[in-house]
């Protein structure tokens, strides 16, 4: 069974940094794709980060929007199905709770929508204070 779990949310101060760990387990893909969503109540899950990942990659893709360009980062560690995002520059509206996704489909297309996605992780808040 496959299993997202989240690690690294808090509570900063506005120009921060936090820094979100999700590991993959339970499945046997040699590329898939993995994103970032956030979600704050009473809104739509928005899209954060999305890229491709695994050993049979030939080209790593990103995508993103321009809200966390030039503050969001995201890497990847194929040997243990781990995926990083690295904030900075944390503005008060960065404030949702953040859900990594899967989608294990060999030919994902580092879509910032949610319905590729068939795996979703349980979620870690991140709080940031003006």
């Amino acid at each position: 069974q496959v299993q997202l779990v989240e690690s690294g949310g808090g509570s900063v101060e506005a120009g921060g940094s936090l820094r979100l760990s999700c590991v993959a387990s339970g499945h046997t893909a040699s590329k898939y794709c993995m994103a970032w969503f956030r979600q704050v109540p009473g809104k739509k899950r928005e899209g954060v980060f999305a890229t491709n990942i695994g050993d049979d990659i030939e080209r790593y893709m990103v995508n993103y929007p321009d809200s966390v360009k030039g503050r969001f980062t995201i890497s990847r560690d194929n040997t243990k199905n781990t995926i990083y995002l690295q904030m900075n520059s944390l503005k008060p509206e960065d404030t949702a709770m953040y859900y990594c996704a899967a989608d294990l489909d060999p030919y994902c297309t580092v879509s910032l929508r949610t319905d590729p996605y068939n795996y979703w992780g349980q979620g870690t808040q991140v709080t940031v204070s003006p």
